[in-house]
């Protein structure tokens, strides 16, 4: 496995090495230079606990996520393996089809985890971990431009490998080959997959998964596997699984409140580390000292997250109802408008849906009308790199009068573009 010559894990100095012994051997040191005020008794009492530094982030709130994911992924484990809405409205909210035949089948542990203010945030300090300067990620298209924005500030290229369509989305794993053997391929350090991807909503399948991590081992690659979405599902296939705790090659699952709590300004994220040990072991050498270098999570922040753990199914659940009484909304109003002119694409999960609109009519034209005439607006397919015309991405979060009026009005305007 490739790490980046940007992290430095120079040996340390002699008395460094020798407070690392004593602390190894249970030995409390008192520090002659410790400029920590709150172990001097000068916390403040808005904030009165002892900040201990952690690089991965509070052990306590660690502690907690790992017994939350450890929960689920036993309640998933003794329930039928299914992605479907069916399964999440019988209370198996979290992590389903999570006991997967190359996942860790021992637990979350919490020094896998890492705890950060987003997942944006983890995609800078892994691409930080993995690339130099000139290196590349593989990143999805259509998808979200985040990835290509932070890759950017990072100095590190994308290399977009296309999601295809028939009738369902998938990974054309001929091209992933293709682009690793390539002249330029041996650039590629991390290969991104978004389980499932916006706004595509297409999850990664068993049988792409593992070709895929067969590919990352022979490449030398880790995997980054964006699964904020994974237990929004809709309309999905059998048998998908989280890529959390796959074992067969270096892989960094990210997850976080912004979208399982609903809650983007509650910034909380994580990282959770899996993989061969070696590799492992490797990669959190260094990942330990970028994330020390950021600065742990706020203690103000961290002691929060067992609560929000704990209200995490039922707002999940109540969040996947609302996408899922949408999207049999969008079905019956696609199904009674008499032009036919527009039609949903597949959207196996997440909160958003692709709209496929008359190629005829400009995507830029179309959201155009809307805001002129419905005080509505919207993000065309090319925002999202969809390789022809005639795209609309459409939110399933309003609520439901409020997304019915939209609706209506992109048929309106679909119908009034084409007379």
């Amino acid at each position: 496995m490739h790490f980046s010559s940007r992290v430095d894990i120079s040996a340390p100095n002699p008395i460094a090495a020798a407070e690392a012994a004593a602390k190894a051997n249970g030995i409390a040191l008192s520090k002659l230079n410790d400029s920590n005020p709150t172990r001097h008794g000068l916390a403040p009492e808005l904030v009165p606990s002892v900040y201990t530094a952690d690089p991965r982030g509070p052990r306590a709130a660690r502690e907690a996520l790992a017994a939350f994911l450890n929960t689920a992924k036993a309640v998933d484990a003794s329930s039928p393996q299914s992605t479907s809405p069916a399964a999440s409205e019988g209370g198996n909210e979290r992590h389903a089809a999570f006991n997967n035949a190359n996942t860790a089948s021992e637990g979350v542990d919490p020094d896998a985890l890492y705890l950060l203010s987003s997942t944006s945030e983890a995609y800078s300090w892994l691409i930080k971990l993995l690339c130099d300067a000139g290196d590349a990620v593989l990143a999805p298209k259509p998808g979200y431009p985040l990835i290509e924005s932070i890759a950017r500030l990072e100095c590190v290229d994308t290399v977009e490998y296309q999601l295809q369509f028939d009738g369902s989305w998938f990974i054309d794993i001929a091209e992933l080959e293709r682009l690793l053997s390539e002249p330029g391929g041996e650039r590629i350090r991390a290969l991104v997959l978004i389980n499932p991807n916006n706004p595509t909503g297409s999850y990664v399948k068993p049988t792409e998964r593992a070709r895929i991590v067969t590919l990352c081992r022979e490449h030398g690659i880790a995997l980054i596997a964006d699964e904020v979405f994974f237990d929004y599902s809709l309309e999905p296939f059998p048998g998908n699984a989280r890529l959390a705790g796959e074992r067969g090659v270096l892989t960094f699952a990210l997850d976080g409140f912004s979208k399982m709590l609903a809650a983007p300004h509650a910034k909380v994220g994580w990282i959770q580390v899996s993989g061969p040990a070696e590799d492992v072991a490797e990669a959190q050498r260094r990942l330990d000292v970028i994330a020390d270098d950021y600065l742990p999570m706020s203690d103000i922040i961290a002691e929060r997250i067992p609560a929000l753990l704990n209200a995490a199914p039922a707002q999940t659940r109540r969040v996947g109802e609302r996408v899922r009484n949408n999207l049999a909304k969008l079905h019956e109003l696609l199904d009674a408008d008499p032009n036919g002119l527009v039609s949903v694409l597949r959207a196996e999960g997440g909160w958003n849906v692709l709209l496929r609109v008359p190629s005829v009519i400009d995507e830029n034209e179309l959201v155009l009308r809307l805001i002129d005439e419905h005080k509505l607006t919207g993000q065309p397919g090319y925002f999202f790199d969809m390789t022809s015309n005639g795209y609309l991405a459409v939110s399933l979060l309003p609520e439901p009068d409020e997304f019915e009026r939209g609706i209506r009005a992109v048929l309106n305007t679909v119908a009034a573009l084409l007379r």
